[in-house]
């Protein structure tokens, strides 16, 4: 008699519970097309309306002078500080801050032009650069005619200093967050209307009178949910790459490293799948159980919008949640190069909620 193959079994659970998966047309839409339409929105936004700028006054300059107090009266230009010079840097990379702004004295013998004006900023800002230098000479000119009438400009603006990067595109920011988001769909609502269904159904009851173990039952399902999930992130990277030149910097490399990242995240966000469907008495109290943990990840872990940008008070909770350290780690490996020994705190924090989620997985699970 030919022994029986718990591999064997766990993979025709596998094919039989994908095949489910990809009939779902709820699967499909959270997993593919819901993230999908928030990526093609934010990749084809166009930059209508006023420009505004963010700028950095030189710490060097001097601010007791017409040109400075003609910009501040703008609404559209806003002076912003740092304190860290890396964050400053990061900033500019990422294009959001227009540039450096230094306002000299003149050091010309007859005073004419009284000040020097030199703007540094990066390729990432080069469509508000294209206006702000025009905008930045017709506040000049106006000082001239109405101040100085008759006499030569009151400042010369220098050949501008601007350092050839990378463009941080709309896009770069966007996908990890989608794709984050789409990974806690999945793993959340997934796996936690799944195993219920099984248990209401009486199809693991089914299981146990067969020969295989309940291990291999969790494996097969499991795994079928892990390939649907990983072909979607493919998609979506794919789509994001072709189409709206979302940055890969180091090519095939970037694009595994992002996978393995990937599969790393789907496994922690199948743990609270677990646990809702272990704490689910009904079907129909599942969505508002996933809802509590995802929701609040969806707004506040940097999906849409930098963390830096939330008030001081919500910006703990924000950083405590598992999602934005998945979209951390996927920003600098995708963007800025890094690998994933360079992301080693994001994913230590990834792993630990998901032995926190999966202790509570086991406290809570129900086979029937």
């Amino acid at each position: 008699m030919q022994k029986y193959s718990q591999t064997k079994a766990m993979l025709a659970i596998t094919s039989a519970s994908l095949r489910a998966i990809s009939r779902s047309p709820s699967a499909i839409v959270f997993s593919i097309f819901f993230p999908l339409i928030f990526i093609l929105v934010f990749g084809f936004i166009g930059g209508g309306g006023s420009p505004s700028y963010q700028l950095v006054l030189d710490a060097k300059s001097d601010t007791l002078n017409p040109i400075f107090d003609s910009l501040k009266a703008f609404s559209n230009v806003n002076f912003v500080s740092y304190t860290n010079e890396e964050e400053l840097r990061s900033d500019l990379i990422k294009g959001r801050i227009t540039g450096i702004l230094k306002i000299d004295k003149s050091v010309f013998a007859n005073s004419e032009p009284s000040y020097l004006v030199q703007f540094n900023s990066t390729t990432s800002s080069s469509d508000k650069i294209a206006t702000f230098l025009p905008f930045l000479e017709n506040i000049i000119s106006k000082i001239d005619n109405v101040v100085y009438p008759g006499k030569p400009s009151v400042a010369q603006i220098l050949p501008p200093q601007i350092e050839q990067i990378r463009q941080y595109r709309t896009i770069d920011f966007i996908l990890p967050g989608q794709l984050g988001f789409s990974l806690l769909s999945s793993g959340i609502f997934g796996v936690a209307f799944l195993f219920f269904s099984l248990r209401q159904q009486l199809v693991l009851k089914r299981f146990f009178a067969t020969p295989i173990k309940r291990g291999y039952i969790i494996l097969g399902e499991g795994l079928s949910r892990v390939i649907f999930q990983m072909a979607t992130a493919v998609i979506i990277i794919a789509i994001g790459y072709f189409v709206f030149n979302f940055t890969l910097v180091h090519g095939w490399l970037t694009f595994l490293e992002i996978m393995i990242l990937c599969f790393i995240a789907l496994l922690v966000f199948m743990g609270f799948g677990f646990i809702i469907s272990g704490l689910a008495k009904h079907e129909s109290s599942i969505p508002p159980l996933a809802n509590i943990i995802t929701l609040p990840q969806f707004l506040l872990a940097g999906t849409f919008f930098s963390i830096d940008a939330f008030p001081l008070w919500l910006q703990p909770i924000s950083r405590a949640l598992p999602l934005t350290y998945f979209n951390d780690a996927m920003r600098k490996i995708s963007f800025e190069g890094a690998h994933l020994s360079d992301c080693w705190p994001q994913i230590a924090i990834l792993v630990g909620w998901g032995i926190v989620a999966y202790a509570v997985a086991i406290k809570v699970f129900k086979w029937e």
